[in-house]
């Protein structure tokens, strides 16, 4: 008990900010171009300072274990399977719901809420293994996604789909940020006092204005609709995605900070891109909504009840 005490104190904090920008803009009225404007703001420049300015120290950092892509990606790859074919079957789901559905069950919100938990419950030296999930996270499940619907709509497998991913991935800021920080690191070279004094202020503000645009973002979204649905999503996403994840790393005995990082990761709340997903495909939409905002604040309680029962 004194464990899971501790982890929620820690992380409490954290899930205050999504509050208050929930807040903000449900209650009070704050308009929806400010929430834009900050989203645009912690991805496009402070969310990169702060990959940039901690992996600009890569050689310093302690070495990451490869394995834990295959604990992560391995462990999502079997929850989408899961959803896709036998819960689906369930809540009889046609292809493409069932594919949305799936993706909810394994698509974290590993940038705005999962990088900042990372770094205040397991410290900067998870940040290369949070790092490395993310170079893949958006590559690797948009495409299975992808593939899931193409196959549901025409039984055949498209390359477009993989190829214009791939190009939005490499064009992503945040991934960019990785690739020249890691880099930069490998050289073992100190920045300039003069760039890194202002990517540490970025690096400062980042998660707390990362998480209230957050909190702003889901105001956005009615729950309530197909309740049951969602509640089936939110099992998959919360408790299903860390717990076959965690069978995972702990078969291929993956150290401790990586074994912390792939679940603590697969723990995390839906992510938007399901959403977007959803739109784009005119599937799940309702359901994907509500089990956006309430993983969102479940996962403030079995987040913590997780990081407990590892340590």
């Amino acid at each position: 008990m004194s464990a899971f005490i501790d982890r929620l104190a820690v992380a409490a904090p954290l899930f205050v900010l999504i509050f208050v920008g929930y807040a903000i803009t449900r209650w009070g009225r704050w308009p929806k171009a400010v929430g834009d404007a900050l989203t645009r703001f912690v991805f496009g420049l402070a969310l990169p300072a702060f990959l940039f300015s901690t992996l600009s120290d890569f050689s310093h950092l302690p070495p990451v274990d490869l394995r834990l892509l295959i604990a992560f990606f391995g462990g999502a790859l079997l929850v989408f399977v899961l959803g896709r074919v036998f819960v689906a079957r369930l809540l009889r789901l046609d292809g493409v719901s069932a594919s949305v559905f799936a993706l909810g069950g394994i698509f974290s919100n590993n940038v705005i809420l999962g990088l900042p938990l990372a770094r205040v419950t397991l410290g900067d030296a998870a940040i290369p293994s949070v790092a490395l999930v993310l170079i893949f996270n958006s590559l690797i499940l948009w495409t299975l996604v992808t593939v899931s619907v193409e196959w549901a709509r025409h039984g055949e497998l498209s390359a477009k789909g993989f190829v214009k991913t791939a190009q939005g991935v490499l064009a992503n800021p945040l991934i960019i940020a990785i690739f020249v920080g890691a880099a930069w690191g490998l050289t073992g070279w100190r920045l300039p006092a003069l760039v890194a004094a202002p990517l540490s202020m970025l690096a400062n503000v980042a998660t707390p204005i990362a998480l209230v645009a957050l909190g702003m973002g889901l105001a956005e979204y009615d729950i309530g609709k197909e309740i049951g649905a969602s509640l089936a999503v939110c099992a998959m996403k919360l408790l299903v995605c860390p717990l076959v994840v965690w069978l995972l790393a702990s078969l291929l005995h993956l150290p401790k900070l990586e074994t912390e990082v792939v679940v603590l990761l697969a723990s995390m709340s839906m992510g938007v891109n399901v959403y977007l997903m959803s739109r784009q495909f005119q599937a799940f939409e309702a359901p994907t909504a509500t089990g956006m905002v309430l993983s969102t604040v479940l996962a403030a309680v079995t987040t913590p009840i997780i990081l407990a029962w590892m340590a």
